[in-house]
This record gives C-alpha cells, structure tokens and sequence, in this order.
C-alpha cells in the first residue's frame, strides 16, 4: 500500500498511540489515488529512475549481494525486490515477508523508545544512569550522552572475563548491568563522558535497560505496543519474542556459512530488532509524519552532537547524519553488522526518500548507496559510510 505523507504533530502524545481505530490513517494520511501516484511519478521521472536502480542492484547481485531491497520518494516505491535466498544451503528464495536481524540499525528504534518516555515526562534526558542504576559504577554519564555516543563507556562485549559470564549461556541487558556493579571493569575509556564522539553499543544496551525499568515492561513489549503496533509493523519484532512460525525469518551467513547463535544474542537496544524493508518503510513515514514523537523532538534526534573534528559524518540521537558544507544535516541513517546480517536505512527529508536495503550474507556493496543518491536528488561528498556492529 502506497501511503502519503502527511503530518500529524498534533497525535504524538505518548498516551495517545493508538486512540482510535483509524489513528494511523489520520496520521500518515490516506492511501494516494491512482491519479495522485501517477502525477507524483511524473514529477520525479519515476520509471526513468527505477530503470536506473534496477542496474545498480544488478550490478550488486554479481557481486554477491543477498537480500531485500525497497526505495521509496514522495510516497511512492520506486523499486523493490528480493535477490538470493533466506538460507543460502535450503536455496529458499527470499521474498519482502522475510525478516532480518538489523543489527545496530536496531538503535534508532531504541532511541525512539527513550525519546517516547522523555516526551511523556517520564524521564529527562539530563538524568544520570545512577537515577536508575544506583550501583552502576560509573558516574555522570547523562541520557542524552548515550544516545549520542559520547559516554566514554567501555563496550560490554570486550568487558568481562570469562569467569564472571558463567550461568545463563545468553544473558539478559539487566545481567549485563549487573556485571557492570559487580565486577567494576577497568574502564579502558577512549574518553571522559561528553569529551568526544566514542561509538559504543554499551550505550545502547543501557538505554534499553533503562526503558524496562522505567516502563516496567519488557523491552520487546514495549516495542510493540509504542511503536510496531501503532504503525502496524507486524512482522517486525525484537529477537526475544518467542519465535512465531508467520516470522519469516533469514538466517546469517559470512562465507556462505551459518553464522551460529552468538553469545550476546539476546543483549538488545543495541540490535536485536527483525524487520522487513516494507515495515521499515512504514516506520520511515511514521517517524517523518511525527506519528512517534513531535517534529520538534525528531529534530533534535536528527541535530549533530559531535564536532570535535571537522568532517561529513556525525551522530544526533540514534541516527547517524552525513552533512553538508555548512555542517548542517542532510542525510539521515543508520547501518547495521552482525553475524553475517549488514544492513541500511538512508533518508532524506527534504526529498522525501529512503533507501533500505536488508543483507542476511555479508557483503560490502550493501554500504555503497551514491550511485542511489545521484539518481535520487544529487551527490553526497563520500560513499564511505560507517558500518556499525
């Protein structure tokens, strides 16, 4: 269903997800008529445009790339499409229903939840772990500091020896800050907190375990119920969930190799998330139309938080930004690297476009979105985007 883009700043409240029946039509607008598409796709050379993806992914398929595809402007998919297979030995052809790990493109729906309970009051982005943490053993580290990358804190996976990670054999966020209290690690900072840009996914772990607290729910059902409900993103779940056989889901490959079960599965905010690119479409209309969070706050998700250093790239809340010459943003996005899964989701505002693009077998060509850019709207200054784990 193709959906326009409307905005609804007014129904952002964070008790009002989900009011009323037609809370999403209201929000995001209604679907557009067939006369309405057909203009839009005049405008923007639609069919001129499509032809040219199709070549870029042909170009990628040859070079190994594996997965889902959707690029969407103005309301409108310009192209979608699904290359290769969930499992690469069954040789199951993958199709738009399969869902796949997004890895760290997880952490922007992390940092809605947290931008969810600032705006109900609930918590203020000045707040200190401590508030929720009191035993976490480093002090000062503020909200807004982890949700921007610049806490200073080590990063869990590296951080505990193997006596202390004895027990459950994939441990929760709430044994992780266990850890943290207990056992103090040596910090091996690159940084003090708010001293510079570090990308940590500890950061994002703790968010998540703040949201449980705070909302006394599980993470995974505080997803659902404040954001893959509302938007109806029903295949999208968190990988927690107990497994539903409707899900669809892909397995990871590196090497066309399985990529087995890792120890730190189930440590989540900073991946975690399954998707499909069509959700992911839904989620991009539903965060720009200010269905999760008002505009004003989207805004300051989308402001850079880092310029310790000249440079292109940089960091808001949850969203990686590229920048223009003036330092200012112009692209919004995010990646994603784990076990075998890589994963993007570039968005423009002022064009109205996204591109996702979802691999469930690692291959570099999922980073390389200039060529897309340049058919889209214009160049970007470097195709080197960041990959995150």
């Amino acid at each position: 269903m193709v959906i326009a883009t409307f905005g609804c700043e007014q129904k952002t409240q964070h008790s009002k997800v989900k009011e009323s029946k037609d809370w999403l039509t209201e929000c995001i607008g209604s679907p557009l008529t067939p006369e309405q598409e057909a203009d839009i796709r005049k405008q923007i050379n639609a069919e001129e445009k499509a032809v040219k993806i199709a070549e870029i992914f042909r170009k990628k398929r040859l070079a190994g790339f594996n997965g889902n595809v959707l690029v969407a402007q103005k309301g409108v998919i310009l192209y979608q499409n699904s290359f290769g297979y969930a499992h690469l030995r069954a040789k199951d052809s993958l199709s738009s229903d399969h869902t796949f790990q997004l890895a760290s493109l997880s952490k922007p729906f992390t940092a809605i939840a947290v931008l969810k309970l600032k705006e109900a009051g609930k918590i203020s982005l000045e707040d200190t772990i401590q508030r929720f943490f009191p035993n976490f053993p480093y002090k000062g580290i503020k909200i807004s500091s982890l949700l921007s990358h610049r806490s200073g804190l080590p990063n869990y996976a590296y951080s505990f020896m193997d006596s202390v990670r004895h027990g459950r054999k994939y441990p929760a966020n709430i044994e992780i800050m266990r850890w943290f209290a207990t056992v103090k690690p040596t910090p091996q900072r690159y940084n003090i907190p708010e001293r510079s840009f570090s990308y940590s996914n500890t950061n994002y772990m703790v968010l998540a375990a703040i949201v449980e607290k705070v909302s006394s729910m599980a993470f995974s059902d505080y997803l659902h119920k404040h954001i893959f409900g509302p938007l109806e993103m029903n295949r999208t779940f968190l990988i927690t969930r107990p497994a539903d056989s409707t899900q669809l889901r892909t397995v990871g490959h590196q090497h066309g190799q399985v990529i087995p079960k890792d120890y730190y599965d189930e440590v989540v905010g900073d991946k975690g998330v399954y998707s499909t690119t069509q959700d992911l479409y839904r989620f991009y209309k539903g965060l720009m139309a200010g269905c999760l969070i008002s505009k004003k706050t989207l805004e300051e998700a989308f402001t850079p938080r880092s310029f310790e250093k000249f440079g292109f790239r940089n960091y808001g809340y949850g969203f990686r930004l590229h920048l223009d010459e003036q330092q200012k943003t112009r692209y919004m996005y995010h990646t994603g690297w784990w076990k075998g899964y890589n994963t993007i989701m570039w968005m423009n505002k002022e064009d109205d476009f996204v591109i996702i693009l979802l691999s469930n077998s690692y291959n570099r060509t999922v980073y390389e979105v200039k060529g897309l850019l340049d058919i889209l709207h214009g160049e970007v200054q470097s195709d080197d985007v960041e990959k995150d784990i």
